[in-house]
């Protein structure tokens, strides 16, 4: 089954879980609910969907001295080709902000220029 195929199946519980999940990078199972503003039940039973869909990963945890499940986008959600020039892993990744104008960016550009 493609993501498109299950995603278009989605109840609207499901698809507003699934909508968190992924704007939000990750979350506590715990705090997922109450974002959702459904019971922990309900909550529970959206995620169970969603994993057993494929669609999210969870992963057991210890959260607020509870045991619950972080929930993470599948990792086929993931797009690592922001973090990308051409086939290089971009140097810059974690720093605040970048200065398009320091010798460092200019240079990190130039090589990818020159690459080919």
């Amino acid at each position: 089954m493609s993501s498109a195929a299950s995603e278009a199946d989605l109840s609207d519980g499901e698809r507003a879980g699934l909508e968190l999940i992924r704007e939000s990078g990750g979350i506590h199972q715990s705090d997922f609910w109450k974002e959702l503003d459904v019971s922990s039940r309900k909550g529970s039973r959206i995620v169970e969907s969603l994993f057993e869909k494929d669609l999210i990963q969870r992963e057991e945890t210890v959260y607020e001295g509870h045991n619950t499940y972080y929930l993470t986008p599948a990792a086929r959600d993931l797009d690592f080709s922001l973090l990308m020039a051409g086939d290089q892993l971009s140097p810059f990744i974690g720093d605040e902000e970048v200065d398009p104008h320091d010798d460092t960016f200019s240079q990190w550009v130039m090589t990818l220029a020159y690459e080919d």
